[in-house]
């Protein structure tokens, strides 16, 4: 047994589901769209691992013989959020997707949430962008230090305060509140979004954010490791993600580039066992806020991060980078877009990599860590033999 390590790219698409549609998401395809916007990416550690055998992308053509085994994954579950793609990847596939709020929250979850946390009131409850709604909210929210509460396409209850307003523990406090009330309400995710500034366009959220979420079914590949004494370190909001089930190690990053520096450092030391990393920025900072500029340059900078991290590898080890869900930065709106997601499996070991196809689910992901690891996931096809 050797280490595990698989790094989540988050919100890196690579072309539209054939559900599509239903979603609103036809013709969506992050990676593709964000290359031809921006005149074509530079990434040439991922173009010799495959990347651009996946989906048609500028600047990164395919390669004859890719060094690393690549794919692409469909998601099963209904939805396209944070904790869905995550989940699935470990074993859980939602045939009913989470509850979402396109009017705001009821006035009775609010008015429990009230009573529950004793928040002194609320701002908002709206769907909004989260910088936004901080130009919209932020100075009202410094005078009153009532916390702004908005929501999005996702299944998400968001509670933004400023730093210097409300003590971060005060606000986690809220959140936590907010959780125990969303469950009922059938909410996914809580998330802390505190911010620093003291007026209108100065207003910035900072990596202080914490993710509460409802904790996972029993029985996911996190689990069955940690029931065979594999060790889990999550990286980033991984643990958060999966409400620290199964997660024996907890590394909190602030964006990408302090996450791929993290994961190098782990990776010189780290015994045995799984590293689980999310990198959030290309989501959060420039999906979301539909910048392909800055979406480009994140993946350009995870590129030139991997060499490092891939001399730090040891004979067996496999390194895995996957997504959870597209986010089109070229794409109308700031939602998620349902997409494939792609998979690249690089190891050591000296040879070409396998064409692993179109994989049906992201249970696949995680039934080829449990297969590395000795243990039986509760679904998916493995694909380590191909690696």
């Amino acid at each position: 047994m050797g280490r595990f390590v698989v790094i989540v790219i988050d919100s890196c698409g690579a072309g539209e589901l054939p559900d599509a549609k239903a979603y609103g998401d036809t013709g969506a395809n992050t990676l593709a769209n964000c290359a031809s916007k921006v005149g074509g990416l530079s990434i040439p550690t991922l173009q010799s691992w495959g990347l651009g055998n996946i989906t048609s992308i500028e600047g990164c053509r395919p390669v004859a013989s890719p060094r690393a085994s690549h794919g692409r994954m469909a998601e099963l579950s209904q939805g396209k959020d944070t904790t869905t793609g995550h989940w699935e990847m470990m074993g859980v596939i939602l045939e009913e997707g989470f509850t979402t709020f396109p009017q705001g929250f009821p006035g009775e979850l609010m008015q429990e949430w009230l009573e529950l946390s004793g928040a002194p009131g609320y701002l908002g409850n709206t769907i909004a962008s989260g910088t936004v709604i901080l130009d919209e909210l932020g100075e009202e929210h410094l005078r009153a230090g009532k916390p702004i509460v908005y929501t999005s396409a996702d299944s998400v209850f968001q509670i933004a305060c400023n730093e210097a307003r409300v003590p971060l523990e005060t606000l986690y406090d809220w959140c936590k509140a907010a959780r125990k009330i969303g469950k009922k309400y059938g909410i996914a995710r809580v998330i802390a979004r505190p911010f620093v500034g003291v007026r209108k366009g100065e207003f910035k959220r900072t990596y202080n954010r914490h993710d509460f979420s409802q904790p996972p079914p029993p029985g996911t590949v996190l689990d069955l490791l940690e029931q065979k004494g594999v060790r889990t370190i999550g990286v980033g909001k991984i643990p958060d993600i999966y409400d620290n089930h199964g997660i024996a190690e907890s590394i909190h990053t602030e964006g990408n580039a302090d996450g791929l520096r993290k994961t190098e450092e782990l990776l010189k030391d780290a015994g045995e066992g799984f590293v689980f990393v999310n990198l959030v920025d290309n989501d959060m900072l420039y999906g979301h806020r539909r910048d392909p500029i800055g979406y480009a340059k994140a993946l350009e900078e995870i590129d030139a991060a991997l060499p490092g991290i891939a001399s730090k590898l040891r004979k067996g080890d496999v390194l895995v980078l996957t997504a959870d869900h597209g986010n089109d930065p070229t794409y109308p709106g700031t939602d998620h877009t349902r997409e494939y997601v792609p998979v690249i499996a690089y190891t050591l070991d000296g040879k070409l990599g396998s064409d692993l196809g179109t994989r049906t689910s992201f249970c696949d992901l995680g039934a080829t860590v449990a297969e590395y690891f000795g243990v039986h996931a509760p679904r998916g096809v493995s694909f380590l033999k191909a690696l």
